[in-house]
């Protein structure tokens, strides 16, 4: 059974950093590319970010390039999103994928498996 576990969530002030990472088992994670995507109130899910399965190439969702890092740990099984400057504006449920392509996409229906997602909330 895939499951793909984000944690790392919580509340931040404007400014400040969070690190999100996303666990993942069952699956060869290796042979995944691996994205991160979020939904904020009212809208419809956003793609932030992907990279690909060995982790030498990303790519990043428009105004978020210099924040946001995707990282990937193959050994581990687990990928992370570091975010920095936070704003409000990104305050969502952020959410873990699993796509069976090299890269990755910004697209959700490129994404095979899903995780459950963990809330971020920046305050102002």
């Amino acid at each position: 059974q895939v499951r793909l576990v984000e944690s790392g969530g919580g509340l931040v002030q404007a400014g400040g950093s969070l690190r999100l990472s996303c666990a993942a088992s069952g699956l060869t994670f290796s042979d995944f590319a691996m994205g991160w995507f979020r939904q904020a109130p009212g809208k419809e899910r956003e793609f932030v970010g992907r990279i690909s399965r060995n982790g030498m190439t990303t790519f990043y969702g428009d105004s978020l390039k210099g924040r946001f890092t995707l990282s990937r740990d193959n050994a581990k099984n687990t990928l992370f999103l570091q975010m920095n400057s936070l704003k409000s504006e990104d305050t969502a449920v952020y959410y873990c994928g699993a796509s069976p392509t090299w890269y990755g996409s910004s697209n959700q229906r490129d994404y095979r498996y899903w995780g459950q997602g963990t809330q971020v909330t920046v305050s102002s």
